[in-house]
Order: C-alpha cells, then structure tokens, then sequence
C-alpha cells in the first residue's frame, strides 16, 4: 500500500514540474545578466541636482559647458554664487 502512495506523490512531483510555466529568459539558470555600466554624473548648474549625463540638458552659453536639469532651469541659467 505505502509503495502506491510513494508512486503517486513521485507522479504528482513529476505532473507539478513538467506543467510548471518555464521562463523565458535564454540564460542559464544561476546567471544573472551583467550590471550596468556607470555613468557619468552632472550637477545642474541651478539648482545643484545630479543627474546622469545623458539625461541632462546642455546650457546655451557657448563659453562653458552648462547642465541643466529642466528646461524651466535652462531659460532661468545658472544661479548666482
């Protein structure tokens, strides 16, 4: 008797992990993907808020390179030290 239960439970195991959705991720498991590269990082030249580069907007004076953090901040320029 203890054996047909054995045999079912293992064929409930079996059912459970063969039906079970699969990932869609190509990687082997146990791999993650690698970490993202780092950025460089710019302060708004009004309100001091650091930012990645790539998502900051350059200043309109062509003597320096200004970033800023809106465009509200760019038409206002740089605060005043």
């Amino acid at each position: 008797m203890i054996k047909y239960l054995l045999l079912g439970l293992l064929a409930a195991w079996l059912f459970y992990v063969l039906r079970r959705p699969r990932s869609n991720n190509p990687q082997a498991p146990g791999q993650s993907a690698p970490p993202p590269k780092p950025q460089a990082m710019v302060e708004c030249a009004h309100c001091g808020v650091h930012m990645p580069a790539n998502e900051a907007l350059l200043g309109q004076r062509p003597t320096g390179a200004d970033y800023f953090c809106s465009e509200d901040h760019r038409r206002a320029g740089p605060r005043a030290h």
